[in-house]
């Protein structure tokens, strides 16, 4: 147990010291446990958070040069810069192969916005069967393990407030025939909320400082902190395969991107990622460009408006790479990133609303306007840390089903749209007769496991398939 007086001094040395002002009120494992949580913050690092974030406000400058990120294109017939589509995908099989390829899943978030009361994991996105985003997950590691006789091992990384549950989820499903010491769990680190006024720390209760998950970007340091790394060096696994849990389409391994991430001439094999075309301006995702010959991130709500629209002599978007938060990372290039200070990732403050206790009196306030600043890092930026990154175009369709809202626009009712589509855009691949009515909407519910197909060309492979399907018919494969 941490040591009251010296806990007393290092807050006292940073001005946090409030953080035991109900110390004495509380029984010996509440002291335990707060004294703990205290320790672990790095205490350090608090007043340059406060002066550098918390109460200042972020300004983004766009940097001199910034220019459009170059890409491989989806199109096949595309040159490749001496590379072919069949040479990237023959170097990512031969990586899944040799056991060198490991998923990351980042799956801290809860069901709230879609109205569910669990770990977004679990929430039923499928279109027939209402499989849970976890369980196609795994059936997409499944099929690969199956598909390249190889072991996939899958790192999911929760937080303080899903870990439990989603732990649990697995257990009570047998872990979805994945082996479970293939499947490992840990938890994202977290971030002090600050009053935005004053930059005091803020108490939950009289015994738990107020905290909130460190964003995306904490993935890194977790992946060390938790042993992961360690793991997956012992397992000989050199690249990582990333992507949040929102996202039904993810291909888990994809085997071409793989191969370009690994060896292709201009990637350095630290950091990758996929994008789609963005649809309008104002498509609420990040955008690749570059800055002096290395990629970066620009949030939608940064790229100015004459940039977001400016278009080529085509009438496309000059700036026109959406992020769709899957990404290829390098073991040994995580791991520098994480412990290496000068790889240190820059922090981003949100303005939220967070209940907490008045000092004064104890009483527990529920504030009505956005009173506290809530810290945060972004995977995406880390790219520029890397030597040499690349970018991969994917099919909107194909790839990018998110599932964040529970009507409208990135919804369920979207993704379940968009699952449909692909399924049939599969099977008229293979010669299936799709019924589609006159703006080419698809007059079925279609649903094909990854255990089915990982792909169009996969599912060609296959005897069993009609030979077409019914208007108004649902049809599971």
């Amino acid at each position: 147990m941490p040591e009251l007086a010296a806990i007393r001094d290092r807050l006292s040395s940073v001005g946090q010291d409030h953080l035991l002002t109900f110390y004495d009120r509380l029984d010996a494992a509440q002291q335990r446990r707060l004294l703990e949580q205290i320790d672990a913050i790095d205490l350090e690092q608090i007043p340059g958070w406060i002066d550098g974030y918390v109460q200042r406000e972020q300004t983004f400058e766009v940097p001199d040069g910034l220019v459009p990120a170059s890409y491989y294109p989806a199109d096949p017939d595309t040159d490749w810069r001496r590379w072919s589509r069949r040479d990237a995908e023959q170097a990512g099989e031969e990586l899944i192969r040799r056991g060198k390829v490991a998923c990351f899943t980042v799956a801290g978030g809860q069901g709230s916005r879609l109205g569910y009361d669990g770990p977004k994991g679990c929430y039923p996105v499928s279109v027939l069967s209402g499989k849970p985003l976890f369980q196609i997950f795994a059936e997409g590691m499944l099929a690969t393990q199956r598909r390249y006789d190889a072991v996939v091992p899958w790192y999911i990384m929760t937080s303080p407030l899903n870990h439990a549950a989603t732990v649990s989820f697995f257990e009570r499903h047998a872990h979805f025939g994945l082996e479970p010491t293939n499947v490992q769990f840990f938890t994202q680190g977290a971030i002090p909320s600050f009053d935005r006024a004053t930059g005091k720390m803020l108490l939950a209760d009289a015994g738990t400082v107020a905290t909130n998950p460190d964003g995306h970007g904490g993935a890194i340091a977790a992946l060390h902190k938790s042993g992961s790394l360690d793991d997956m060096h012992d397992r000989g696994i050199e690249h990582i395969s990333y992507f949040q849990v929102d996202n039904p389409h993810v291909r888990v391994v994809d085997p071409v991107f793989l191969g370009l991430h690994a060896a292709a001439e201009d990637s350095s094999g630290e950091f990758s990622s996929k994008m789609v075309a963005k649809a309008t301006p104002q498509e609420k995702v990040g955008v690749f460009c570059a800055v002096d010959g290395r990629v970066r991130v620009i949030e939608y709500s940064d790229l100015p408006e004459e940039l977001a629209h400016a278009a080529k002599p085509d009438g496309s978007l000059r700036f026109n790479a959406g992020s769709i938060a899957i990404h290829v990372l390098g073991v040994d290039f995580v791991r520098k990133v994480a412990t290496d200070p000068s790889f240190a990732l820059p922090l981003h403050r949100a303005i939220k609303k967070v209940p907490h206790l008045d000092l004064a009196t104890g009483a527990r306030l529920e504030p009505g306007e956005p009173n506290a600043a809530k810290l945060e890092k972004f995977i995406f930026d880390a790219i520029p840390l890397a030597e040499n990154s690349i970018v991969y175009e994917t099919d909107r369709v194909e790839e990018f089903a998110p599932v964040k809202n529970a009507t409208g626009v990135d919804s369920i009712e979207s993704s379940k749209r968009l699952q449909t589509e692909r399924a049939a855009r599969w099977l008229e691949s293979a010669g299936v007769g799709v019924p589609r009515d006159a703006d080419g909407a698809v007059q079925a519910r279609i649903e094909i496991s990854p255990l089915t197909a990982l792909d169009d060309a996969h599912l060609a492979e296959r005897a069993d398939l009609p030979a077409s399907i019914d208007v108004g018919a649902e049809v599971a494969l």
